[in-house]
């Protein structure tokens, strides 16, 4: 079987963590694993690194790349979208890829994962992985539903009919309800939450592309140099609109694991660890006669008093403070901000990049403040900026930096100066972390003021 992991989306529902430069599947909860480190790790039991296929953008590469490397996966493939097209048409350019790129023949199975799912424990989530494979191998499309057991309104459901033994015909698949909706799906007991994992051989969603979405299946049907090249085309659709919805030939298998989809701040709390009042902290928090309440913090002390029923998720730049059971809403605070054109919906105030890192310290008119990290062996391109000069101070490691024509080795405590409109480059030979404050000084002061010359990680 090959393994597609589809890691791509944006996340805004975890807000103010999950932003659009880095969503919810790179993000680390306390002391654990990636989202994505721990869907690839779940699956290595199965199959081979090589076996497996991540699915994501362009701007996602090099945080793709660092998680797999992580866990002892870089060999497995990293496919980009051209585009974002949902669900339906990733996975058919997954098949194509496997296809064409991996040998894949039409009897073997495709198993599909998002990249943000909490599963324990692993050895009972294999078994029922390995009962879909078997169902998906007799050409079904096979889904994993979970018991669900509470009224949730945050998950699709899935109308479980006759009984195939260790799985269930589906009868219908059905929206996110509103409470009342919840509660009579709860009630009557063959209503299962929608995982959102998938199971079919290449061949047979092959088939049921061209059965359902002839306009997916056209496109698909061509080389995979095509594919790519036309896969703005594809219609944006998920694949529960385009194939399970619709197919005669989809089953469920019950989940019994202990599954969450991280999907919420109230998701959060549920899995996180709680103290003697129902509390769940992270960070330097000080919780006074408080109870069942969340409080997650990255730089600040968080002191709550009288708390009840509460969520706060604090980082450097944004605090964000809801009712339990409004967590949901966080949607519609980013939405806001994506109307008012405010910054942080995409950028945290720290930004990962293929050599390192940088945060922002401060900033006015006409000065930005930034400190750098550059990883063992890595550099920046040689680039130039017309608007803006730079002051570079090594704080640790040594840097060797390209200004014109020169070069030269900056150590601890040294400094240089970059004028405007010169070529220059910072690059990190040690063996250790390069960090260096960069004091920026002009009229624009964006990231978009930069003209690369040379990099080695293909941006120029």
């Amino acid at each position: 079987m090959k393994l597609i992991i589809l890691a791509g989306g944006g996340g805004t529902r975890l807000f103010p963590l999950s932003r659009t430069c880095m969503p919810k599947q790179f993000l680390k909860l306390g002391d654990s694993d990636s989202l994505l480190t721990q869907t690839v790790k779940r699956f290595l039991p199965l199959l081979k690194p090589s076996d497996i296929v991540v699915v994501t953008n362009k701007e996602y590469t090099h945080h793709v790349k660092t998680e797999l490397a992580t866990c002892g996966a870089s060999s497995a493939h990293i496919l980009l979208e051209p585009v974002a097209r949902n669900t339906a048409p990733a996975i058919a350019l997954a098949a194509r890829f496997c296809q064409d790129e991996l040998g894949a023949v039409a009897e073997e199975v495709l198993f599909i994962t998002p990249a943000d799912h909490i599963i324990q424990p692993v050895d009972i989530f294999i078994k029922n992985v390995r009962q879909a494979v078997e169902l998906a191998a007799q050409d079904k499309v096979v889904t994993l539903g979970i018991k669900p057991n509470k009224p949730e309104t945050g998950y699709g459901y899935i109308q479980a009919g006759k009984s195939l033994g260790t799985a269930y015909q589906v009868d219908s698949f059905r929206e996110k309800p509103d409470k009342e909706t919840a509660k009579q799906y709860l009630a009557a007991g063959n209503y299962y939450w929608n995982s959102g994992m998938f199971a079919f051989t290449t061949g047979h969603i092959m088939e049921e592309f061209r059965e359902h979405v002839p306009e997916i299946y056209q496109l698909v049907s061509a080389p995979l140099v095509e594919v790519i090249r036309n896969f703005d085309s594809m219609p944006s659709i998920s694949i529960d609109y385009a194939v399970a919805e619709k197919s005669l030939q989809v089953v469920m298998v019950p989940l019994t694991a202990n599954w969450n989809d991280i999907g919420s701040w109230d998701a959060i709390y549920d899995v996180l660890e709680k103290d003697h009042s129902g509390n769940a902290l992270q960070g330097d928090c000080l919780p006074i006669n408080c109870s069942n309440t969340l409080m997650l913090g990255r730089n600040r002390l968080i002191a709550g008093i009288g708390l009840e029923d509460v969520l706060v998720v604090e980082t450097d730049d944004v605090i964000v403070v809801a009712k339990r059971g409004e967590s949901q809403k966080v949607k519609d605070v980013v939405a806001e901000l994506k109307a008012r054109g405010r910054r942080e919906v995409d950028e945290h105030t720290t930004m990962y990049r293929p050599w390192g890192s940088y945060t922002v310290l401060g900033e006015g008119t006409g000065y930005k403040m930034k400190k750098i990290m550059v990883a063992p062996g890595q550099q920046l391109s040689l680039q130039l900026h017309y608007h803006r000069s730079e002051h570079w101070i090594v704080i640790g490691g040594t840097a060797k930096v390209t200004i014109g024509e020169q070069e030269q080795m900056v150590h601890v405590n040294e400094s240089v100066y970059i004028p405007p409109s010169t070529k220059h480059r910072l690059e990190n030979p040690g063996r250790i972390p390069l960090e260096i404050i960069e004091v920026q000084n002009g009229s624009y002061l964006e990231e978009d003021d930069i003209v690369r010359f040379d990099d080695v990680y293909g941006r120029a």
